[in-house]
């Protein structure tokens, strides 16, 4: 904590990462915290025009924060679990998962197609790897092209014309208050699996910080961390990151944890996909990434790992 007595939460500087932090913020407050959010611009926000494919870095929006956190600029940070890579910087943890927000895709269009109503060649932006695989997958009629921005910016551009639809994740939608002002139509998981910790929040903290437990307290959700931790768990043993093409949704019921993945190639022709249940997060997921590689998910992983060497 500062010098000051103010806990100071770092946040990247999007209307959503603010929208986001906020929310935190005044949760923090009515557990007695003083809080002042801070932005930090992250590599993300200093290329803003380049794609993510070419970016290819885990942490390309949250390694700054990462930095921050380290230094001491600033004593906790949040951000879109999805962003977070499985692998955190020495020293930092993840002291809290939120209650999860709808982790589905909505396809955002004027006419409010579905995947299926799209016309015939029509195009589609997304900066995903992930979302691009499985719309080629289900119409590899489409034309998916690269944008980037945030959620207002990539509204903007489609109806500018740059695109016929976008893919935007529903929770950044529903916590801008956007869901009745952009037409949409949600995508259900056997349509597009989501990204792995798509709609919870993640606030790390360093390893020995002082108010962690006070932190973790007010802002966890147990249910959702364990649904977290096995998706991730997932992610991690596939040695994947957030710029390969793998999704996952796991909920959870009484304890017990089901989990479903999906890794695709870049170009949809090739898709695996499985099931695993239990009720530990690590296994569920080191299970499902077992079973995936040895359908041969491998193939696509080692395709973009030797590209992406090149």
């Amino acid at each position: 904590m500062s010098t000051t007595g103010t806990l100071v939460l770092g946040t990247r500087g999007s209307r959503l990462a603010l929208t986001q932090s906020e929310t935190c913020a005044e949760e923090l407050r009515a557990r007695g915290f003083d809080v002042e959010v801070r932005v930090v611009r992250t590599t993300s926000d200093h290329r803003p025009e380049t794609p993510l494919s070419v970016i290819d870095r885990r942490d390309v929006f949250t390694r700054q924060l990462d930095e921050a956190l380290i230094s001491g600029e600033i004593d906790l940070a949040v951000h879109s679990l999805k962003d977070v890579p499985t692998e955190l910087p020495e020293g930092t943890v993840l002291a809290a998962i939120s209650e999860r927000h709808d982790p589905s895709d909505a396809l955002v269009s004027e006419a409010g197609w579905d995947v299926d109503g799209l016309p015939a060649g029509a195009t589609v932006a997304t900066g995903s790897l992930r979302r691009r695989a499985q719309l080629l997958h289900r119409r590899p009629d489409l034309n998916v092209v690269e944008i980037r921005g945030n959620v207002e910016t990539r509204v903007r551009k489609m109806r500018e014309g740059d695109a016929d639809a976008i893919v935007l994740a529903r929770a950044g939608l529903e916590r801008l208050g956007l869901t009745s002002q952009v037409p949409h139509t949600v995508l259900p998981p056997n349509v597009m699996l989501p990204a792995v910790g798509q709609g919870f929040l993640a606030v790390a903290t360093l390893e020995d910080y002082p108010h962690r437990e006070a932190i973790r307290r007010a802002l966890n959700d147990d249910a959702g961390e364990r649904a977290a931790l096995a998706e991730r768990a997932m992610l991690r043993a596939l040695e994947g990151g957030c710029r390969v093409p793998v999704g996952a949704l796991a909920l959870t019921r009484e304890g017990e944890i089901r989990l479903k993945g999906l890794v695709a190639s870049p170009d949809g022709a090739l898709v695996y996909e499985g099931e695993a249940e239990g009720r530990e997060p690590g296994d569920v997921g080191g299970r499902l990434a077992r079973d995936l590689l040895e359908q041969g998910a491998e193939i696509v992983l080692g395709e973009i790992r030797q590209v992406r060497s090149t």
